[in-house]
């Protein structure tokens, strides 16, 4: 069983809100965050930049799209203060743990699979007391292949032991990690926790709201 950590575990949306009003002292401008971190990510994520630079590069744009030039020493002080506010919000959501400690009842071997740099991503799994609850961790940083790429998928079930027709994936992006992951042979889960997400006809993945159908979800599958 594997998991994407972002959005899917791990309250991504909160703790990036609270880095935005550190930054502004409200978070009205988070469609405009949002637009401008999946521009310059998919930049890191092709081994254009690297993860500090990616973020002060960021930042950066985000005070010049609002009118203001920034010095390298003043961005760097932003950053660092958006960065802070960021790891004192990382909170796990409500049904991360009992599902994992659910999947461990059924005899499952975890892995987490994260597109993010490998200290980063390895400071949070141990500030939330992940650390030991998988198996085997796979971070695109460290690996230099990223999802949707089937390599990481494929990696991840040669560290587990078993055929990707017999992994599963579950994750909240829908192209990244659901259809990646059935792409590469395992059965994708997306978890669409907002109930808004529209799945195109024939997709070959199941969709769950919470990590609480998971469970239910994999024992269907097993008969």
């Amino acid at each position: 069983m594997c998991f994407d950590v972002d959005a899917t575990l791990v309250d991504h949306e909160a703790s990036t809100r609270a880095g935005l009003c550190e930054l502004l002292g409200a978070d009205e401008a988070w469609a405009e965050w949002c637009a401008l971190t999946d521009r310059h990510y998919a930049c890191y994520l092709a081994g254009e930049v690297d993860f500090d630079t990616m973020r002060q590069q960021r930042t950066r744009d985000f005070f010049a799209s609002r009118g203001e030039v920034l010095c390298d020493s003043e961005v760097g002080q932003r950053e660092e203060r958006r960065a802070a506010a960021v790891r004192r919000a990382w909170r796990l959501f409500d049904d991360a743990l009992p599902c994992l400690r659910a999947l461990r009842t059924l005899g499952l071997r975890l892995a987490a699979i994260t597109n993010a740099a490998g200290a980063h991503q390895r400071a949070k799994l141990a500030a939330l007391g992940l650390e030991s609850a998988f198996d085997a961790v796979l971070i695109s940083g460290e690996l230099g292949v990223a999802k949707p790429h089937r390599a990481i998928f494929r990696r991840a079930c040669r560290v587990l032991g078993v055929r990707p027709a017999q992994a599963v994936h579950v994750g909240d992006r829908l192209d990244t990690d659901a259809e990646g992951a059935r792409d590469a042979g395992l059965h994708g889960v997306w978890l669409d926790r907002s109930g808004c997400g529209a799945l195109p006809q024939g997709a070959g993945i199941s969709v769950i709201r919470r990590l609480a159908e998971l469970p239910a979800l994999l024992t269907r599958h097993a008969r």
